[in-house]
């Protein structure tokens, strides 16, 4: 079972390389203890088989968050974006997104979408100061679960051109 390291390991420097078949389970686990309806292994092979984008930032040996992005003609689309709660407020979500959207832009990517709950604050204010604007609204996009009930998704965009540069 993954697990999550106490605060005082934050000081470490991430390492962000592709995520790998070998880590599907781990960051499987991870999922499952970071959203209320999470993705599943098999959605994570599934992303790697098709050739998407997948990243991990890794410390001390140890997966602290991951992403998963979708290529296509013109687009991209952010599918996945975590964080174990330990090292939330760190940075990692930012770097994370840049990461991804460098990606997209070096693919000639014109526009990039994601959707998010319209109850995650803390990530709209994200993608929101990295460029992302609301261009739709999906009604009861996320499934209900035991906690909450079917939540709206917003879709936001943005225009890509030259890579953040994020490194």
């Amino acid at each position: 079972m993954a697990t999550l390291a106490p605060p005082s390991r934050l000081a470490t420097p991430v390492v962000w390389r592709p995520l790998a078949a070998d880590d599907l389970a781990y960051v499987a686990a991870l999922e499952a203890q970071i959203h209320a309806v999470p993705w599943t292994l098999g959605n994570f092979r599934d992303a790697l088989a098709a050739g998407y984008c997948a990243l991990a930032g890794e410390r001390d040996g140890r997966i602290v968050a991951f992403g998963v992005l979708m290529l296509a003609p013109g687009e991209a689309q952010v599918l996945n974006v975590s964080v174990v709660p330990d090292s939330r407020r760190a940075g990692l979500g930012r770097t994370l997104v840049r990461k991804l959207l460098d990606v997209a832009a070096a693919a000639r990517a014109e526009q990039c979408f994601l959707e998010v709950r319209v109850s995650n604050l803390a990530a709209i204010a994200l993608y929101e100061s990295e460029g992302f604007g609301a261009v739709a609204r999906r009604e009861g996009y996320y499934p209900a679960t035991a906690k909450s009930p079917r939540e709206d998704a917003l879709v936001l965009r943005r225009a890509l051109g030259v890579p953040t540069g994020s490194g």
